[in-house]
């Protein structure tokens, strides 16, 4: 999955986002809208973490969301 994809799919992929930082808000999710960025900032600020290490973290989350497509029920 690419940040394009991520973006279009914004609103199905929050749930496992929150999941994945718990520490991050309905308010943090709704603000950063698939942006790369005011995600990673936020989980900067939510975690107390260096940028590289909050984009090695996104990264690896998306290598995992890759093999697995969000569910989407009927």
């Amino acid at each position: 999955m690419n940040w394009t994809q991520l973006e279009g799919q914004w609103h199905q992929l929050t749930g496992q986002i929150k999941s994945e930082w718990a520490k991050l808000t309905d308010d943090d999710l709704k603000n950063a809208a698939g942006k790369k960025d005011l995600l990673i900032g936020r989980l900067q600020e939510r975690y107390g973490i260096m940028k590289e290490e909050a984009e090695a973290q996104l990264d690896k989350w998306l290598a995992k969301a890759k093999s697995s497509p969000p569910h989407n029920p009927s």
